[in-house]
């Protein structure tokens, strides 16, 4: 049996209630100059859409969710530009999708798409 793949999904933005509080407010009041492509298109104004959150639990993947500053501090020598789609290979933050793809998403049927692609190349996936 093939292990299921990791990935990470890693969101531009900070962790903590201030942070998640300051980032709401930019996604209404400025959404063209909100830094995160990733959390721009999979929540809404309250909460995680639930058309992802279903959509994740039907991959053949295990899915992580990091803010920056926790990708920072459990790879602090990784040097990768975000928000980004990780896949961990020994333990090893890979790029499946980086910032300048995330940034180029119209909405969430294209990240879904995206996404469901690379769960269709991994070995048992759909």
């Amino acid at each position: 049996m093939t292990e299921r793949p990791t990935w990470l999904f890693v969101y531009n933005a900070d962790t903590g209630l201030f942070n998640g509080l300051a980032d709401a407010a930019h996604k209404i009041l400025s959404p063209e100059t909100y830094a995160c492509a990733l959390c721009k298109v999979t929540y809404g104004w309250f909460g995680e859409r639930g058309v992802w959150r279903d959509f994740l639990a039907s991959l053949n993947a295990d899915c992580r969710f990091l803010h920056r500053d926790e990708f920072q501090a459990r790879f602090p020598e990784a040097r990768i530009a975000l928000p980004a789609v990780l896949r961990l290979v020994d333990d090893r933050p890979v790029v499946c999708l980086d910032a300048e793809r995330l940034s180029q998403c119209a909405d969430l049927d294209e990240l879904m798409r995206l996404v469901g692609d690379l769960d269709a190349a991994e070995p048992g996936g759909a």
